[in-house]
Formats: C-alpha cells, structure tokens, sequence
C-alpha cells in the first residue's frame, strides 16, 4: 500500500532524513519509533506533503505522491491525526467532523453515526467547541475527523502524548478495534508496550536513518536494541 523509497528531507540547508525506507501493506498497523529529534515527525510531514522531499519516492496505491501537495496526499486515502491535534478551535465538534468528510467507494465506511458510534462521548459534546473540550476528547476528535476522511491509511503523529491514562487507554482501545476491522495504520507514540501489542512491525529511526526493522516478538526479545535506540 505505501512504499517510501530513499527519502530524504529537512528543513532550509538542515538534512533530518537520510535514505529512508518504510513499508506498509494493506491491513498492517506499523510503528515509526525513536528518541525525539531522530526524524519520525520530518517522516510525516514528507509523506503527507506538508514537507517536500529533497529526494527519493513515496508511493502510496500505485501513485507516486513525493512532493504532492498535502491534499492531493489526502485525496489519494491517507489520513492524519497530526501531532498537537490540530482541531479547529471555533467550530463546534459536528462542524470539525464535517469539515473533512470524503466518500471515496459509494457509502463511505465512516460517518458522523459511526464517529459517534466509535466515541460516545463526541455524541454527547457534538454542539462544544473544539477548545471546550478537554485534551483527551480532543485527540478522539482528531482521530475522528481523520477517520471522516475515510482513509485507506490512518496516521497518527503521537497517538497519546500528554493525555490522561483513562484517555489513553480508550485511545489505545480504538485502535485495536481498527485493526480488528483492518485498517492501515502508521503510528508514533511513547508507549512502547502498546505499540508492542498492536502492531505487526516495527521501523526504529536513529539521526534520520533506519537502524532496525522487525516485528513485536523480535524487538521483545532484543533488550539490546531497545536500550540503544529507545532508551527502555
């Protein structure tokens, strides 16, 4: 589904990537992980045009998406939840959802019913605004105006960061379910233990190169990697 092929990118005369490879196929949730600063949030941006690469190729669905402005990347099927959320302040949590909603195959799988189905508690705050809301139901809001992109691939630039563990914990839930249901997803977060859980494999970043590629029971029983590159 996404093949990143020696991607390179930065920022002004700065190179951050250098030479990057990543893969992800149809249904697979893969992470991106490494110490801050190593590249993972200069990958996102690249992939999703808001960074244009230097060099290198990213395809995604057969189309070559490398310098693609960021809403032909989305018009292509990939959704982001961007680090920081990103929701938009002054509209109302509906309006958010609304605001990105795309149907790509007749009936889209995702609606305002099935965000609501997915998030309760989107429900019963749909009429507050986006700075109403607490940072927990803030990251679900993001999670799901991606979603009413209906995505092929759902990517989430610091899944859980600074959020309460009851929030975090149902964020970690609903994606679970997704994979369940076989979405496509990259993911960065801090929380090494439920990547390990979720994920099919794993790409680590180390100074903007790829160091180690492998699935959740190889990095489990590597405690040499883990100290090196994460630091746990």
């Amino acid at each position: 589904m996404l093949s990143v092929r020696k991607l390179e990118a930065g920022y002004d005369s700065a190179r951050v990537l250098f030479g990057v490879d990543l893969d992800i196929g149809a249904g697979e949730v893969v992470t991106l992980m490494g110490r801050n600063g190593m590249g993972k949030t200069t990958m996102v941006k690249a992939i999703m045009g808001l960074l244009r690469p230097g060099a290198g190729s990213v395809s995604f669905a057969r189309q070559e998406l490398a310098g693609a402005p960021p809403h032909r990347v989305a018009k292509a099927g990939i959704g982001l939840v961007p680090e920081g959320r990103q929701i938009f302040p002054t509209l109302s949590v509906e309006e958010n959802l609304v605001a990105t909603a795309a149907s790509r195959f007749g009936r889209p799988r995702w609606t305002l019913k099935d965000v609501y189905a997915l998030f309760p508690r989107l429900r019963e705050r749909r009429g507050h605004l986006g700075s109403q809301l607490s940072g927990g139901e803030q990251q679900m809001l993001a999670i799901g105006r991606a979603l009413m992109t209906n995505p092929k691939l759902l990517i989430l630039d610091e899944a859980t960061e600074g959020l309460a563990p009851i929030a975090r914990n149902e964020i970690w839930a609903v994606l679970t379910l997704l994979k369940r249901e076989g979405q496509a997803i990259l993911l960065i977060d801090k929380n090494l233990d439920a990547m390990m859980r979720i994920a099919d494999r794993h790409t680590i970043l180390e100074k903007g190169c790829v160091v180690w590629n492998g699935t959740s029971a190889a990095l489990a029983a590597d405690a040499a990697v883990r100290e090196r590159y994460l630091a746990v």
